[in-house]
């Protein structure tokens, strides 16, 4: 046969969609892929349903269906405390996967570079390399996840294009603050480059924790790309809906970008999806209160049972540290996924690896996530409680 790409030799396919595979060909529980295992709000299943018989069922405009762009305009309007101009200033998207692909394929040449903190969602470096650029790594440093801004400056300093901020932060549950993206920002705009954003967790924080919008800052509007989606703050994960903002000269060459990519979304689930836009402030603070929650109940069984973890300051993600299960003779040699398939398998709850997260040397750190009933939460701790007699 003749040679493939010498691309899609340079990365595997995601291990978070191998995990939940493995998790269903064993029926365990899959706290591994982030979707919660609950209804949608059923204004937007009602919306949905007329949808389905009053349509639309057409194309849409290929970067989204006006009233889509509107609704999505007026709200992210308030959170940035910038009128945005639907018809210049964004894009909507299959899912903020296309997102922040259409968005990397628009700034990058073959041979840029792109900085990325590490640890980081595993679709970020396959973006940068499908688009032609080299990821370049910057840790974020456990506990804190705290960085070191001079590696970002010199990162500039040698011609990166771009860096990507996933704030808050899959998977370690970072939340940036405004002091830190402001000297960022800062860098970006000295160095002429971009701040490329994810924030699909942008409505999931804990205690008092707040979400900054890099793109409402002073002076940035012009050098931040903001990818979003709808899939996390309304659970419609399947829906794929999701959308860039930025500046008209960006967003007029994204456009173009998606246009190739998948022409456009699904119409009547644009359709649907404007009821969740117009949801009040209560809508999210019982989001908030919701996620507050199942983190809360699950880091307490966690303690229950004496798994090591950190504290996510958003998302809905936990890092637990399983050295001491590595340090034990029957797992020498392990990797952390040949523990994750082992932890599937004989406990019958599915995890993440985290070296799937890291470019660093990190073996020893698996993620679990908890948009979960109560229930389920509960069985998952009651399960992972039993870890340590099946070692001893």
């Amino acid at each position: 046969m003749p040679n493939l790409s010498d691309r899609v030799g340079t990365f595997t396919d995601s291990v978070i969609r191998r995990m939940t595979r493995i998790c269903n060909k064993y029926n365990a529980i899959n706290l591994s892929q982030g979707f919660p295992d609950w209804e949608p709000p059923k204004e937007m299943l009602d919306a949905l349903a007329k949808a389905a018989h009053a349509g639309p069922h057409q194309y849409a405009i290929t970067f989204g269906a006006k009233n889509l762009r509107d609704a999505i305009c007026e709200k992210q309007s308030k959170a940035i405390g910038r009128t945005l101009d639907p018809e210049k200033e964004i894009v909507v998207t299959c899912g903020s996967t296309e997102a922040m692909m259409a968005s990397m394929m628009t700034v990058c040449n073959p041979g840029d570079k792109v900085l990325v903190f590490s640890p980081f969602y595993e679709n970020y470096g396959a973006d940068a390399i499908l688009s032609g650029a080299q990821p370049i790594y910057v840790p974020l440093v456990p506990p804190e996840y705290n960085f070191d801004i001079s590696i970002i400056e010199n990162g500039f300093k040698s011609g990166a294009k771009a860096i990507v901020i996933c704030n808050p932060s899959n998977p370690c549950g970072k939340v940036f603050t405004e002091k830190e993206l402001t000297e960022i920002g800062n860098l970006a705009v000295k160095y002429n480059a971009y701040i490329i954003t994810d924030e699909v967790y942008e409505h999931i924080l804990f205690d008092d924790n707040k979400h900054v919008y890099a793109s409402g800052l002073p002076g940035l509007f012009d050098n931040v790309i903001t990818c979003n989606s709808l899939s996390k703050t309304y659970s419609i994960t399947g829906w794929r809906l999701g959308y860039v903002i930025g500046p008209e000269k960006v967003i007029d060459a994204a456009r173009k970008v998606h246009d190739f990519l998948t022409v456009g979304a699904a119409s009547p689930l644009q359709e649907a999806a404007v009821t969740g836009l117009k949801f009040g402030k209560e809508y999210y603070d019982e989001l908030k209160e919701k996620y507050t929650s199942k983190r809360n109940r699950m880091l307490e069984g966690f303690d229950k049972i004496g798994l090591k973890h950190n504290v996510p300051a958003g998302t809905y993600f936990v890092m637990v540290d399983i050295q001491e299960f590595l340090d034990l003779p029957q797992f020498k040699n392990f990797t952390d996924l040949e523990f994750c398939e082992w932890l599937v398998k004989n406990v019958g709850v599915a995890a993440v690896p985290g070296s799937s997260f890291f470019r660093e040397n990190i073996n020893n750190l698996i993620r679990f996530h908890f948009a979960r009933s109560d229930e389920t939460i509960d069985e998952a701790v009651r399960r992972l409680g039993k870890l340590k007699e099946l070692v001893k």
